[in-house]
């Protein structure tokens, strides 16, 4: 058996990767023909499962014709390009999946733009065409303007393409084909995408890029790359180097793991072209260059683009700070950031001068939400502040801000509300605008990182639920000027206790509500959105008077209006600068920074002075 081809799948999230890659799977005869064997079958970590969406790259390989395919299975979110970025470099091809009705999004031209610059040959794939909206041709078309945007060469242009059903199983080179199975699919990767270079450096020194990092209970640290030159066997000694060539570590080969189909297997030897992991090692990490001791120079490492948006982690220092997490120290959160960090090369820790709070950089709200969501988990005690955009000056003193590329498919009734809002107070350019069927519209804009903090629950209220929003990073421009935050104040209890139906109930007037009865809170917390642009203290502890005079129609029924609930990324958008996100493994709680309320006046008065 040979190994012959790595490829990545590659898409715009929800195109259909991970369900393709389930089908891939399967008729290579990955599974028994009586296995029972979960839907998205790629996609492990339980937020993943519970969101329908792809976080951590993962490769796999499959047999075919007696040839080996490697298949690695890549997030769809512009938040998890790093993920994308570093998965590329040990692959020799890219499938590209594009949904038939909705053509090349954001995110596909994200992935693209990173596949063409490492000189990958893509194969396109019109993935859904059996949808009753599916236009593949216009879709076809779409994907060669893009791929001629961004300065494809004429080998990368002269891209095969296919019509696919991933949930139906079937690719064929003709929409009119059998829709049988995926065998053409199969076939062409094996003829299309080159066999490894590396095969050829066989019998040179061993060198390893480290591409993704794990962790076993019983083996240690994980690092998985592909070889690029030599051999390696378990127990051989090798050393590993940093991007600028220093010596980390030199450390003994403990194992040696391959993917055969979904499981990992331990293999003795692995030559050049192979896609293994490494065990034995103590430092070294992500981008370092594991070689045979007589190896003086790393493997060139790309760069990874950098964080566009920062959250400050800090400890939880509510009243009700404990009593559901175990994990409450600043020390412990240190850890864990730190420990992500290693792995994750798309987010930066900094410490704060104070030592308990910590700013994690990172590239978007869904990748903090779900960073945080995962620490929660773990039994994380946490208050997380207000996203910030990060600034940089330029060589000539200019101050540049992150710009996105936002891309929306609105009904044509909403199209003019959501042009007025990006356009307007949040500075953003109209690109383009155009009719895409079926009563849709197509906006693309350019605009601020900051203007979109925030937005997308404003956006899906505009556009009564049913407008998509997309938004990737584009580049870095000229500050914009001041975009206005939240407009409306906030409901904040002066009492600590558990919240009372007839207080929450004459309190409905003055706004929207968070929480329902029977909810502990605390003096600072925010119980609702003010209906004014001020923030009004309330008690929501107030309970009825009782009397023992009764009149007739003087009871009234208290029917609460359903309260708004929160997810940790709607949260975290929706707080200001001087409020705070407590989030404990069974709450998510809204708050003022400074609980006391003079405390507050008097950091407000030193704001405005």
């Amino acid at each position: 058996m040979c190994i012959r081809d790595s490829i990545a799948i590659i898409a715009h999230v929800d195109h259909g990767k991970t369900t393709l890659v389930d089908e891939l799977l399967k008729q290579s005869g990955a599974f028994r023909a009586n296995q029972n064997v979960s839907e998205r079958v790629m996609d492990s970590n339980d937020l993943e499962r519970e969101r329908g969406i792809t976080i951590l790259a993962k490769a796999t390989s499959v047999e075919w014709k007696e040839t080996r395919i490697n298949i690695v299975d890549t997030p769809g979110h512009a938040d998890f390009g790093g993920e994308v970025e570093r998965i590329l470099n040990i692959v020799d091809g890219v499938v590209l999946l594009v949904d038939a009705a909705e053509g090349p999004m954001p995110q596909t031209k994200f992935v693209t733009s990173k596949a063409l610059n490492l000189g990958l040959r893509p194969i396109v794939v019109l993935n859904k065409v059996d949808k009753s909206d599916a236009e593949p041709d216009r879709a076809l078309d779409e994907c060669f303007d893009l791929f001629a945007s961004l300065d494809a060469n004429e080998d990368q242009l002269d891209f095969p393409h296919m019509y696919a059903s991933g949930r139906s199983g079937w690719a064929d080179h003709e929409l009119s084909g059998p829709r049988k199975d995926l065998s053409a699919l199969f076939d062409l990767i094996i003829n299309h995408v080159p066999v490894p270079e590396q095969i050829s450096r066989k019998n040179e020194d061993f060198k390893m890029l480290a591409t993704t990092l794990g962790h076993d209970p019983f083996v240690g640290r994980i690092l998985t790359g592909r070889i690029e030159s030599g051999q390696i066997k378990v127990g051989a000694t090798v050393q590993a180097l940093s991007r600028i060539g220093q010596k980390i570590e030199q450390f003994r080969i403990t194992k040696i793991l391959a993917f055969r189909g979904l499981s990992m297997n331990d293999i003795d030897e692995a030559t050049a072209g192979d896609i293994v992991s490494l065990a034995g090692m103590n430092k070294s990490t992500v981008s370092d260059t594991l070689c045979a001791l007589a190896v003086e120079e790393p493997i060139e490492a790309l760069p990874i683009d950098p964080p566009t948006i920062s959250v400050t982690f800090g400890i939880n220092d509510s009243p009700l700070a404990g009593r559901e997490g175990n994990k409450v120290q600043s020390r412990v959160i240190r850890e864990r950031l730190f420990k992500e960090a290693e792995s994750n090369v798309a987010i930066k820790v900094t410490e704060t001068p104070s030592g308990d709070a910590f700013e994690v950089a990172g590239r978007g709200e869904l990748q903090m939400g779900v960073l945080i969501e995962n620490m929660r988990r773990e039994g994380f005690e946490l208050s997380i502040s207000r996203p910030q955009v990060l600034i940089r000056k330029d060589e000539n003193g200019k101050t540049l801000e992150p710009i996105e590329e936002v891309t929306i498919d609105v009904d044509d009734e909403y199209s003019g509300a959501v042009i007025e809002k990006i356009t307007g107070a949040r500075r953003g350019d109209l690109i383009e605008m155009r009719q895409s069927g079926a009563n849709k519209t197509r906006i693309i804009a350019h605009v601020p990182s900051r203007g979109l903090i925030g937005y997308h629950g404003e956006f899906l209220t505009d556009t009564r639920g049913t407008g998509i929003l997309n938004r990737v990073f584009h580049n870095w421009s000229e500050y914009k000027g001041a975009i206005p935050g939240r407009r409306s104040g906030v409901l904040i209890s002066i009492e600590n206790g558990e919240t009372v139906a007839y207080a929450l109930w004459n309190l409905e007037e003055r706004g929207r509500m968070f929480l329902g009865p029977q909810t502990k809170v605390y003096e600072g917390m925010i119980l609702g959105e003010h209906s004014r642009e001020n923030d009004l203290e309330v008690n929501p502890l107030k309970g009825k008077k009782l009397t023992n005079v009764r009149a007739s129609g003087s009871d009234e029924a208290v029917r609460l209006t359903p309260h708004i609930k929160f997810s940790l990324e709607e949260a975290i958008a929706y707080i200001d600068d001087d409020e705070l996100v407590e989030v404990t493994p069974m709450n998510i709680r809204l708050r003022k920074r400074y609980l006391d309320p003079h405390e507050r006046k008097r950091k407000a008065k030193q704001g405005t002075n």
